[in-house]
């Protein structure tokens, strides 16, 4: 049953390629162009070239006939073609009786045809032919009234009976107009079929609209037409007779730099009509998700198939791709500009593929170096593939920086691969960390701060790079050639790349610093005390030679509560909330911590000064609390191709905005460049 359904997937899907073919040939037919050529012709004087009005129609039915067959059901898409494969059998049936007729009247010979050799081996040759033809026309359209299909035999009937060959000539024509009536009829009797079809088709399609709505209906037939599958198989049809073409034509052999031009001129030549533009960005999309599937199973293994991201599916790249292509206008420029411009779209998209496969190798090498796991080969891996993503960004930037000319406009663009390798070697900079903690068998000192400037310098520079490019692309828009999308695509990057990545990171600042103030307001514990409370770290569990004293009288490392904090302002015991004093309390508490006495009035003093921090907090509270719950409620509410779409925003449409002011920036240096 299994092979049944993948037999009818790949049925559903080749069958429907030659319809995308079609409109592409269509939108690619030029009538217009193609009738001036026709008057400058010989053929200008045939009444059938004679009514431009007439092929116009006939262009607009091409385009209806390629919707129908794209659309039509699976079962009756079946039927179709194994009628057109008949019709072809018979065209070939009678192209083999015709060529027979031929070479009869050729040699001259009207004897019996058992007594001239050449004559019998024609025959015999001619004879298995229409045999041939005539069982498979039987078999495709499961019938056995083979005389149906039988027709193209009498020239042959005739010839073993001894008519004359002019004769068999006329009856060969009989042949072939009893054949066209044969299809005349069957067609007359099918005649009401597309209308019924039509009228079904209809009536099911407005009911699912009434019922569910539009957008169900366009998920029903995406799923039932497997678009990206379809246009990914028609544009690897296009790119494969691009190159088989190309190559049949070449004698001598292709350099290396040949192969790349030849390559890209070929992805250009493939993407020039809207259809082979989306073909084009649907392989893209699947050539991603097998990257990052390799890339997910070559770290994990098949667990990495029990938790796949939706951000991770190569969705994000094919839309990237598509908005390039779009923005810069791809498919109305000439092959040679478009492949410029492809070579620069393709090292976008590349970028985005190794971000991807970085944000899936980040929390599994992480999470390696602070395990205890010592599978050499988990950590081989892990290495590997970020030493990868650190080495082949640079060698990408190096190679497109070999190819174009350096300058800003070249920089903004290689600017996301250059941070791709940077943050690269800040993972591997913490695994290192991690597995000198490991073999040290003791915590490094002040392993989060190194860790936070580590993230730190990396998030510094990538808010720099998006300062300077959203900067470069406003001077662009208003100095420049300004477009609606590109003004859109600014305020994007300008909200997510600028403003979001301020605010995060000036409120990480802020999170950090008081927590480092909280700590130092806490007193800390003296040896006594340790030894009178004489137990571990509630938060690492380990031994503690030195603590500070929480207003709740719980124990902790310094080190410990202040990571602790990071995350939330409670105790981890009790969780009271753990408000920052001043220096003058904390001093006074310290002192005042040999003595009970004192640590009462001190008690009493940090009460009213926290009850008046509470009203402090309470005014600053409740604006930053709902906007973080706004903010929360908003992402959780985003469906995760919104999300997908939100991220690809952010991260690569500028980057496109700006490769249509490079285009034209260097367009002049495209025959250096070849």
């Amino acid at each position: 049953m299994a092979v049944k359904d993948r037999v009818e997937a790949v049925l559903n899907v080749g069958l429907r390629v030659p319809s995308i073919m079609l409109l592409d040939v269509l939108y690619r037919w030029d009538v217009s162009s193609f009738f001036q050529k026709i008057q400058r012709s010989s053929l200008s004087n045939n009444p059938l070239f004679q009514y431009k009005y007439l092929a116009l129609y006939l262009h607009y039915v091409g385009y209806i006939l390629s919707l129908v067959l794209l659309t039509l059901p699976r079962q009756h898409l079946v039927k179709l073609y194994l009628y057109v494969v008949t019709a072809l059998l018979l065209f070939a049936g009678h192209q083999v009786s015709r060529d027979y007729v031929r070479s009869e009247l050729d040699s001259g010979y009207e004897g019996p045809v058992y007594l001239e050799p050449l004559s019998m081996s024609r025959f015999t040759m001619a004879l298995i032919g229409q045999l041939v033809v005539c069982t498979l026309c039987s078999c495709v359209m499961q019938t056995k009234r083979i005389w149906l299909f039988s027709a193209h035999l009498l020239p042959l009937g005739a010839r073993l009976c001894l008519v004359p060959l002019e004769t068999i000539v006329f009856i060969n024509r009989f042949s072939m107009i009893f054949t066209g009536l044969e299809v005349i009829y069957f067609l007359a009797t099918n005649l009401l079929v597309p209308y019924n079809l039509a009228k079904t088709a209809y009536r099911e399609l407005a009911q699912v609209v009434e019922v569910y709505g539009l957008l169900a209906l366009g998920m029903s037939l995406w799923n039932q037409l497997v678009l990206p599958v379809l246009f990914m198989c028609f544009w690897l049809v296009l790119f494969a007779l691009q190159i088989y073409t190309y190559f049949s034509t070449r004698d001598q052999p292709t350099s290396r730099e040949r192969l790349l031009f030849l390559f890209l001129t070929s992805i250009a030549e493939c993407c020039s009509t809207p259809y082979s533009l989306l073909g084009l960005v649907f392989t893209v999309s699947f050539i991603a998700l097998g990257v990052l599937t390799l890339c997910k199973f070559y770290l994990q293994g098949y667990r990495a198939f029990m938790n796949d991201n939706t951000m991770h599916r190569g969705m994000t790249e094919g839309i990237t791709l598509l908005i390039l292509a779009v923005q810069t206008g791809l498919i109305e420029l000439q092959v040679i500009h478009r492949a410029f411009l492809l070579s620069i779209i393709l090292f976008i998209v590349v970028a985005s593929i190794l971000q991807s496969m970085l944000e899936i190798a980040d929390p599994i090498v992480l999470a390696l170096g602070a395990s205890r796991d010592k599978s050499l080969w988990k950590h081989f891996r892990a290495v590997s593939l970020c030493l990868f993503l650190l080495i082949f960004p640079a060698y990408m930037s190096y190679m497109i920086c070999q190819f174009f000319h350096m300058d800003f406009w070249l920089l903004i663009i290689i600017s996301s691969s250059i941070l791709t390798s940077l943050q690269v070697l800040g993972t591997l900079l913490i695994y290192v960390l991690f597995m000198v903690e490991e073999f040290r068998k003791a915590p490094v000192e002040n392993m989060d701060e190194v860790i936070y400037y580590v993230n730190g310098t990396y998030r510094l520079l990538e808010f720099l790079v998006a300062v300077c490019v959203v900067c470069y692309g406003i001077s662009e828009t208003v100095f420049g050639e300004w477009s609606v999308m590109g003004s859109t695509i600014i305020l994007v990057h300008s909200y997510y790349n600028v403003w979001l990545r301020a605010q995060l990171g000036w409120q990480s600042f802020l999170l950090r610093r008081d927590a480092v103030n909280k700590i130092k307001s806490l007193p800390t514990a003296s040896d006594a005390q340790l030894e009178q409370y004489n137990d571990i770290c509630a938060i690492c569990f380990q031994d503690m030679s030195s603590a500070v004293i929480t207003p709740c009288s719980h124990f902790f490392h310094a080190g410990c509560l202040k990571k602790w904090l990071y995350v939330q302002e409670s105790c981890p015991l009790c969780h009271a909330q753990l408000k920052s004093q001043a220096p003058a309390a904390s001093a006074s508490n310290s002192e005042t911590n040999q003595s009970s006495a004192g640590q009462e009035g001190a008690s009493d003093e940090n009460k009213d000064k926290t009850q008046s921090e509470d009203g402090d907090d309470d005014e600053e509270g409740p604006g930053s609390g709902r906007a973080d719950l706004i903010h929360l409620a908003s992402r959780a509410l985003l469906h995760p191709l919104l999300s997908s779409i939100c991220v690809l925003l952010h991260q690569t449409l500028l980057p496109a905005h700006l490769a249509f002011f490079y285009l034209a920036h260097t367009c002049t240096q495209v025959g250096s460049c070849k």
